[in-house]
């Protein structure tokens, strides 16, 4: 616990500092380069009772950032580089927690807490960095002609598309966990932060980068 209070401790620090030069890079921002970390971190950057924004996946890229600030997870923080991200919402987390201890927690608050004690830094940077489709720029339009497409990930290892048009679209992500069900988009928050090179597109379950 003491180490799960330090690593909120940085996050919160973190935060502070991207808040802080917020006004000076916005002054300088180019069309069309507004970063994703910007647009996640645009409600406050607080835990909440709705499931299905990215409250922990949020709190999760800040800790990591913080306490090692070299991370390749601060991509999403410099919009003049291309990025798709896959973007896990609250209840995502929350599958995966209750798929690990076998416990259905509902406190977002918690439920971070729980991961970090699990998992540590390095396994969650890992996990997030699963998430990461770093150097292009993929809206759905170009999403949902991917079928069969193996996208690489900033973590080293692929991520295969699958489409499916009929009865209504469907875009599933397989991972590498072959014993539980895939991931698939959320249809009503697809191309988050459009217009700008990083973008990204929410999804119902958390990628798994080994079979748990």
């Amino acid at each position: 616990m003491r180490r799960v209070l330090a690593l909120l401790a940085v996050s919160a620090l973190a935060l502070g500092a991207v808040q802080a030069t917020a006004p000076a890079a916005s002054a300088q921002r180019v069309p069309g380069e507004a970063p994703l970390a910007g647009l996640l971190t645009s409600d406050g950057d607080q835990f909440d009772k709705f499931a299905k924004d990215f409250d922990i996946l949020t709190e999760a890229a800040l800790a990591v950032v913080g306490a090692k600030p070299g991370s390749p997870v601060a991509l999403v923080a410099d919009g003049t580089q291309r990025a798709t991200v896959f973007v896990p919402t609250d209840q995502a987390f929350r599958l995966l927690v209750k798929d690990l201890t076998g416990e259905t927690i509902k406190s977002e608050q918690k439920i971070f807490d729980t991961l970090v004690e699990l998992a540590g830094v390095d396994t969650i940077e890992t996990v997030l960095l699963y998430h990461v489709i770093p150097g292009k720029t993929l809206t759905s339009g170009k999403v949902l002609k991917a079928d069969g497409a193996k996208l690489m990930t900033a973590a080293g290892k692929t991520v295969k598309v699958d489409v499916r048009m009929k009865p209504s679209p469907r875009i599933t992500l397989k991972d590498r966990d072959k014993d539980d069900r895939d991931a698939r988009a959320v249809l009503t928050s697809l191309d988050l932060n459009k217009g700008n090179k990083q973008v990204a597109h929410g999804i119902d379950q958390v990628l798994r980068p080994i079979n748990l």
